[in-house]
């Protein structure tokens, strides 16, 4: 099974969701809450080559991008082959 890191912050609406997603499909992730820790948003923002906004996701080394793009994969039946399910 494929690493996930899951970037989020507080009261995140997207954050919530996504994860709610990954939960449903039994996938251990990392979360790492960047929403108040100026050092862990610079590498949020550093390791998404930008990505400013909550979630940023990673599966394995690859930038998935944010819940718009989790849940877009998961429509499209790509997220499982991602995750190695």
């Amino acid at each position: 099974m494929a690493n996930v890191t899951i970037y989020t912050r507080p009261m995140c609406g997207y954050c919530a969701r996504a994860i709610s997603l990954l939960k449903s499909k039994k996938v251990a992730f990392e979360e790492i809450d960047a929403g108040f820790d100026q050092k862990k948003r610079e590498e949020m923002v550093q390791r998404s080559r930008g990505g400013r906004t909550f979630p940023q996701i990673f599966i394995g080394k690859e930038h998935v991008g944010g819940c718009d793009q989790l849940m877009a994969l998961d429509r499209a039946g790509k997220l499982d082959g991602m995750l190695g399910l």
